[in-house]
């Protein structure tokens, strides 16, 4: 008969643990958090040290039932949620549900979710941390004082059902301001000139570089032409060669952070799909005879740090398959990105280096597998050897003074690139193979053409998530666990919206924004709220108290509330009328927005309750009809995607884009198919493909 229960947040992890500590042991979920500030009030008595009234969560009460029944039939009762803020605020709930002290040892946290793990854990139980708890407890008053005393002004101001919030806020702002960058930016021309050259067999690229020994910009086309008159009918002699040889390191094994942006960049999984994969590996996965295995550590975390258990493991793993070379000398540790970083749980690995991706593929989902891979592949790479490169830049002379430069490079020692290289934001990668001929002073090598390019200046980009999530890590606002809601958060609101994977803030989220900006300004200062971050961290460290910092948070922000409540002016926001008619009823259809941008609603509503997509013609003939346009529309989860605007009477469909030019070998309609790479017409019908060429710049410059 069992004599311990053990309570876990879900029934995933509950199972996983179960079968670790066998029959002694009763293993129970209690499906999250058991107690939360009430939804109908503020409840928090800010009079009274900011005293949370805490309710049990509705439809908790079953749960609740079963724990206490429990918990009644063994000896000891062990809270095992999961190692952070949360989960130490959960166990702390349950102790006080089931009248547990919490100074006794009833608090057990592991980092991985392996039998190993598990056991060491329950041989080191200890009291609940009230540090961590008080940090949760801080933060959640701090949001529910910003969100319950600033919402209802802006219900009553400009329009019910609006929010603010102290992360959610800045992010919002932080759309806002490059959005206003984008539309400021003044596009400035310049050239380049490049150069395709041959030696022997083998052809290579150089690009305008200096001209009469100055590095002079290629501002207009009278530049490009005194570049060209100087260069004259000259051939193109080699004037310097330098050769030398870097070294490339891999990056870090993944924190939060990093591992929702390479998960965006390379797999295209939203922020919160990333979480909810990690958190089903880290609780763990049945693999058949070995059984239920957490395959990687805790996902939220912000700390780079590596056990020398597992960093001793992956050496023995990369030694065994790679080679003694592959290993560096001394494992490698990584210093905290930040200064803010927690060090309370190692980075985002996999539990064990010898469970390859490979070897448990057949076991895992499609998603569960590539992001597997893709932490495997980062962590393994952490621990080898550098990159070893060969590098040669060749600087050729032509005419009177012009001077043209060839980079190259090869790999000489592959190192971690042999298993991993870091994606980027803008989709590509190093090109670490751009071979150069060998090449001597003195040697006359063959022109195949010149090429002169305007170009012009690109603004800023908009935020993808990967970006935002960036961004919010760089200026200090949000921690591990709040960086997917707060993405989901905006766009629930309204406040942001998608559009090609991209943010724009929409009217709404720039009213809003502005009435902030004008009677909270500190809400949606970065700097404030990374200030605020801090704080509660140092709550979390035990050396502040967490009464004082809700304190000097308050008592500014209530001079604030009693300012706006006088002098902020009531707005009422004007439905833009389209030309379009409700085929419904008659009246005027409305633009409004929603959850993945516009639409058209009735303007008679709630009388007629009729809405219509935005649909955009894309200046193609229906391929099926014939008669019909394709129009660009968005399903329900906000993807596009291209239809006859004839339907139902034509049911021609795709997600690929369709062009006006047919397929040259057989006439067919071709598409646009996209990657990382750039962009492809393919017909629908035979195996043609071509290249679009586009005028790729860099975002910035």
């Amino acid at each position: 008969m069992a004599d311990s229960l053990v309570i876990v947040e879900s029934p995933a992890k509950a199972k996983t643990i179960g079968k670790y500590l066998g029959s002694k042991f009763i293993v129970k979920a209690s499906m999250g958090h058991i107690r939360d500030l009430p939804k109908s009030q503020i409840g928090v008595e800010v009079e009274n040290d900011f005293n949370p009234k805490y309710i049990t969560i509705r439809g908790k009460g079953s749960v609740l039932k079963e724990l206490k029944d429990a918990s009644k039939k063994v000896k000891k009762v062990y809270l095992a949620a999961d190692p952070d803020r949360e989960g130490e605020a959960i166990a702390w709930h349950l102790a006080h549900y089931l009248e547990i002290n919490e100074s006794d040892s009833c608090r057990v946290v592991f980092n991985e979710i392996t039998k190993q793990a598990v056991k060491d854990a329950f041989k080191a139980p200890r009291p609940i941390n009230m540090d961590l708890v008080n940090a949760q407890q801080a933060r959640r008053i701090l949001d529910r004082l910003v969100g319950y005393k600033i919402s209802p002004l802006l219900w009553k101001k400009v329009k019910k059902g609006l929010s603010a919030g102290r992360v959610q806020s800045v992010a919002v702002k932080l759309i806002i301001d490059r959005e206003n960058e984008i539309e400021a930016f003044v596009p400035e021309e310049y050239w380049t000139i490049t150069a395709q050259l041959k030696q022997g067999n083998a052809t290579f690229e150089a690009k305008y570089h200096s001209l009469g020994g100055e590095k002079r910009e290629l501002g207009n086309e009278a530049d490009v032409q005194e570049v060209m008159k100087a260069m004259g009918a000259s051939a193109f002699t080699v004037g310097e060669v330098k050769e030398k040889e870097r070294l490339r390191n891999p990056a870090a094994p993944f924190i939060t952070s990093s591992l929702q942006q390479e998960a965006a960049r390379k797999l295209g999984y939203r922020a919160s799909k990333t979480m909810s994969v990690a958190q089903q590996l880290y609780e763990g996965v049945d693999l058949g005879k070995e059984g239920t295995v957490g395959l990687i550590t805790y996902m939220r975390t912000d700390s780079t740090r590596i056990s020398p258990i597992a960093q001793e493991e992956a050496k023995n793993y990369i030694e065994e398959k790679y080679g003694p070379s592959y290993a560096p000398e001394q494992p490698r540790v990584y210093t905290k990105k930040n200064s803010n970083a927690q060090d309370a749980h190692e980075a985002v690995r996999p539990t064990s280096v010898f469970r390859d991706p490979e070897s448990v593929k057949e076991f895992l989902s499609r998603d569960q597998f590539r992001l597997y891979k893709l932490v495997w592949d980062r962590f393994v790479a952490s621990q080898m050897s550098s990159a070893v490169l060969d590098t040669m830049t060749v600087d050729l002379n032509v005419g009177s003074g012009a001077v043209f430069r060839a980079v190259g490079s090869k790999v000489k020692f592959p190192g971690f690139m042999k298993i991993y290289v870091e994606g980027n934001d803008d989709g590509t990668t190093t090109d670490d193979e751009k071979f150069l001929p060998p090449l001597a002073v003195g040697d006359v090598v063959a022109t195949e053409s010149i090429e002169p390019k305007q170009h012009f200046t690109q603004p800023p980009p908009r935020y993808s998530e990967a970006r935002l999530v960036r961004m919010m890590e760089e200026v200090g606002i949000g921690r591990p666990s709040t960086y997917a809601p707060t993405l989901e958060t905006i766009q629930k609101r309204g406040y942001v919206a998608m559009e090609e994977k991209k943010f724009i803030p929409t009217e709404l989220g720039e009213l809003v924004i502005q009435m902030m900006e004008e009677f909270f300004p500190e809400i949606l200062d970065a700097e404030f709220t990374a200030h605020m971050e801090d704080d509660l961290d140092h709550v979390e460290d035990g050396k502040e108290d967490w009464v004082k910092v809700l304190a000097n948070f308050y008592t500014s922000f209530e001079k604030r509330l009693e300012v706006a409540e006088e002098e902020m002016k009531e707005v009422e926001l004007q439905d833009e009328i389209s030309d379009e008619l409700c085929e419904k009823c008659g009246k005027h259809l409305v633009y409004k927005m929603g959850r993945f941008g516009k639409f058209l609603a009735c303007s008679g509503f709630p009388d007629c309750r009729n809405t219509k997509p935005i649909v955009k013609d894309i200046g193609v003939t229906c391929p099926k009809c014939h008669e019909g346009k394709i129009i660009e529309r968005r399903s329900k989860k906000g993807r596009y995607f291209y239809g006859c605007d004839q339907y139902p009477g034509c049911d021609y469909v795709s997600w690929d884009k369709p062009v006006s030019k047919p397929c040259p070998q057989c006439n067919s309609v071709m598409v646009e198919k996209r990657n990382k790479s750039g962009a492809k017409l393919l017909c629908t019908q035979c195996d043609y493909s071509e290249e679009v060429i586009e005028d790729q710049e860099p975002a910035e410059l």
